[in-house]
C-alpha cells in the first residue's frame, strides 16, 4: 500500500495538532524530518526540520509498529504546537517525500478494516461515536466500536455453522447407518439462534431513533400555544407566536436533548379546518408528521376539545394556561414557563422506558441483515421438520442465515457500502 499521511485533529487554531503517517515507509519519513526515533510506543520530543535544516516545529514523536496500531501498519504521529502555520509547513515537508501522498478521507480507517483491527460494524460505530452529541447516542457508538455486535455475530455464526456440520454429515452417510440422531442438538442450536436473533431484531428500530434522535410533535388547535410551548422548551424565540389564528404554516423542527437523548421537538400547523390553500397544506403535514412521530403532546385548551387525531396510549395530553387553572392535571403554560419542567419529565419518562427495549444494532442495513437470517433460519427450522430427506435443504437454509450475518460483520456482501460509508469520515481519520 501507498504510505498516506493527515492532520488526525481538527482543523483550525489548538493548544495541539496531530499528524498521522501510515503504511511501509512511515518510519523511514519520520526520521527524515526527526533525525532518530524513539522507541517503539514511547514518545520522544523531536525537532521536526526540512530537508536543508529549518527546524518547523518542536514535537513529540510516536511511533506504533506493524500490527499494533489503528490502522495495522506502521504508523508514525506527530503531536505539533496547533498553530495553522506549523501544521502547514508540517504537511508541505511532507508532501516533499516521493513515497508519500495525502490521505483520502476516511482511508485510515479503511485501512484498519483492510487489516482486520476492526470490523464493518466497528467502523460504522466509530462513525457514530465522532457525530454522537448526546450521552445515549455516546454509549451506543462505543458499544458497537467496542465490537459487541461483531461478538453477537460471530456466536450465533459459530452455533449455526455447527448445526449445518450435523446436518452436512447426515447427508454425506445418507446411505450408511448414522448412529447418533444429530436432529435434536441442531434444532437446540437454531431455536437459541432464532431466539437472541428475533430479540436484537426487535430492538434495533429504537437504536436506530438513538442514532438518529427521537420526534416529539406539539400538536393541538390553532392559537392553543403550541409555538409559545415550542420557544419555552427551546429557550428560545424558535417559531413566530400571534394571536393571529394559524400563523404557523409548516413544521417547526428544534433539536435538543432530554434526558441524554437526541430529541427533535415539532411545532405543527393548527388543526382546525383551513381556512385557504396554504393553511390546508399546513395541516397536511402536520397530520402527516404528527402520525409518524415516535410521540405526541396533545395541547388542549379543556377535556372535551376534539381534535382530528385521537391521542395513543403513551401519548401525553396537557391544558395549556397553566397559570390560570387550579386543577392537578398536567397544564403548562408557555409564557410564565409554570408546568414546562414536569412535561419535559413525562416526555423524558417515556423515551428512557422505550430505549430499555433498544438493542445493539443501530442501523437499517443491520435490521435488513438480521431479518433476511431470520427468515432463513425460519425456513430451515421448517425443513428439519419434515425429517431426514429434506436436511440438504435445511443445511442450504443455514448456510443462507450465516451470509446474512456474515454481512454484517463486512466479511461479504458490502463492497459497494464502503464508499458510501467511509465518505463521511474526516480526512484524518
Amino acid at each position: 500500500m501507498d504510505t498516506i499521511y493527515s492532520l488526525a485533529s481538527a482543523r483550525g487554531k489548538s493548544g495541539v495538532a496531530v499528524v498521522r503517517i501510515s503504511g511501509p515507509h512511515a518510519f523511514l519519513a519520520a526520521q527524515g524530518m526527526a533525525g532518530g526515533l524513539p522507541a517503539i510506543r514511547k514518545a520522544g520530543l523531536r525537532n521536526l526540520k526540512t530537508a536543508d535544516g529549518r527546524v518547523l516545529d518542536e514535537a513529540i514523536v510516536l511511533c506504533f509498529d506493524d500490527g499494533a496500531s489503528f490502522t495495522g501498519e506502521p504508523v508514525v504521529e506527530f503531536q505539533l504546537h496547533g498553530s495553522t502555520a506549523v501544521v502547514r509547513a508540517v504537511l508541505d515537508e511532507l508532501s516533499s517525500f516521493p513515497d508519500l501522498r495525502l490521505a483520502e478521507p476516511g482511508e485510515f480507517t479503511r485501512r484498519a478494516l483492510e487489516n482486520e483491527r476492526l470490523d464493518l460494524a466497528q467502523v460504522e460505530g466509530l462513525a457514530d461515536l465522532l457525530d454522537a452529541e448526546t450521552e445515549a447516542q455516546r454509549r451506543q457508538a462505543f458499544n458497537i466500536l467496542s465490537g459487541a455486535l461483531g461478538g453477537l455475530a460471530e456466536a450465533w455464526r459459530r452455533d449455526l455453522i455447527r448445526a449445518a456440520a450435523l446436518l452436512e454429515a447426515t447427508i454425506d452417510f445418507a446411505d450408511e447407518d448414522v448412529p447418533v440422531d444429530v436432529s435434536p442438538e441442531v434444532e437446540a442450536l437454531l431455536d437459541g439462534v432464532l431466539t437472541t436473533l428475533r430479540s436484537e431484531t426487535a430492538g434495533t428500530r429504537i437504536a436506530e431513533r438513538i442514532r438518529d434522535g427521537f420526534e416529539v410533535a406539539i400538536v393541538g388547535a390553532p392559537n392553543a400555544g403550541k409555538s409559545t410551548l415550542l420557544n419555552a422548551l427551546a429557550g428560545r424565540d424558535a417559531a413566530i407566536t400571534s394571536e393571529v389564528a394559524g400563523t404557523t404554516r409548516d413544521v417547526i423542527e428544534v433539536q435538543m436533548e432530554l434526558a441524554g437523548l437526541p430529541v427533535t421537538v415539532l411545532d405543527t400547523a393548527g388543526l382546525r379546518e383551513a381556512q385557504d390553500a396554504v393553511e390546508a397544506i399546513g395541516v397536511e403535514r402536520a397530520l402527516t408528521r404528527a402520525k409518524a412521530a415516535d410521540l405526541r403532546v396533545f395541547l388542549k385548551s379543556d377535556m372535551d376539545e376534539t381534535m382530528p387525531l385521537t391521542p395513543g396510549a403513551e401519548d401525553i395530553v396537557v391544558y395549556g394556561k397553566a397559570d390560570l387553572r387550579s386543577s392537578n392535571e398536567l397544564a403548562v403554560s408557555g409564557l410564565t414557563g409554570k408546568g414546562v419542567d414536569k412535561l419535559v419529565a413525562r416526555i423524558a419518562y417515556l423515551l428512557e422506558d422505550r430505549v430499555k427495549g433498544a438493542g445493539i444494532a443501530t442501523r437499517a442495513r443491520h435490521r435488513v441483515a438480521m431479518e433476511r437470517a431470520l427468515a432463513a433460519l425460519d425456513d430451515a427450522r421448517i425443513e428439519l421438520g419434515h425429517g431426514p430427506d429434506r436436511a440438504e435443504f435445511a443445511a442450504e437454509e443455514i448456510r443462507t442465515a450465516i451470509r446474512a450475518l456474515d454481512s454484517l460483520v463486512g466479511r461479504i456482501d458490502v463492497e459497494h457500502l464502503l464508499d458510501e460509508i467511509f465518505a463521511s469520515f474526516c480526512l484524518g481519520k
